[in-house]
This record gives C-alpha cells, sequence and structure tokens, in this order.
C-alpha cells in the first residue's frame, strides 16, 4: 500500500489536531493515519488469509495505535473521546 502524500496530506487536515496539512505530529493525526492503515490491512487480508506478514504488520500497528490511544487517554480525555466518535474506532 502505497499512501501518497496527498492522501496523507488530506487525513492530516481532516483529523489532526490543529486540522492542517503539517500537522503530523499530533496523537490524532498519527491515530488517523494508523486507523487508515489498519483498514487497508484488514480488507487485504480478508483476501489473503495466509498472509502472515501483513497479519503481523497489523498486529503491530493495532498495537500503536493502542499505545497512542492509552496516551490521550492520561493526558486529555476529551481530546481521546472526540478521536474515538471522529474515527468510529468502537463499534
Amino acid at each position: 500500500m502505497n499512501l501518497t502524500t496527498e492522501k496523507k496530506q488530506e487525513i492530516f487536515e481532516t483529523h489532526g489536531r490543529i486540522k492542517s496539512k503539517t500537522d503530523t505530529g499530533s496523537a490524532e493525526s498519527q491515530i488517523a493515519l494508523f486507523t487508515h492503515r489498519i483498514n487497508h490491512i484488514s480488507g487485504h487480508l480478508k483476501v489473503n488469509k495466509k498472509d502472515f506478514s501483513a497479519e503481523l504488520s497489523l498486529v503491530k500497528l493495532v498495537g500503536k495505535r493502542r499505545s497512542l490511544l492509552d496516551y490521550l487517554t492520561k493526558k486529555d480525555v476529551f481530546r481521546y473521546r472526540a478521536i474515538i466518535k471522529e474515527l468510529e474506532i468502537r463499534k
């Protein structure tokens, strides 16, 4: 999966904390990027069930996203709730 620069900037602009194309470091923008990649890999794994390297990368990405979400929970609960609602992570 190749994410173009325009696609990344769009993700950062819509989900970042500052809502700018250059907001690459905020936790919200990183969580949004990881969520996009997780959704892409999940779709790939539905078709290719035996792709174990993709499965491993999915587990790593979920762990990274979880640690960022834990950080946001400790730092600012309102930002955490906003990003969860915005990305619809919890079902």
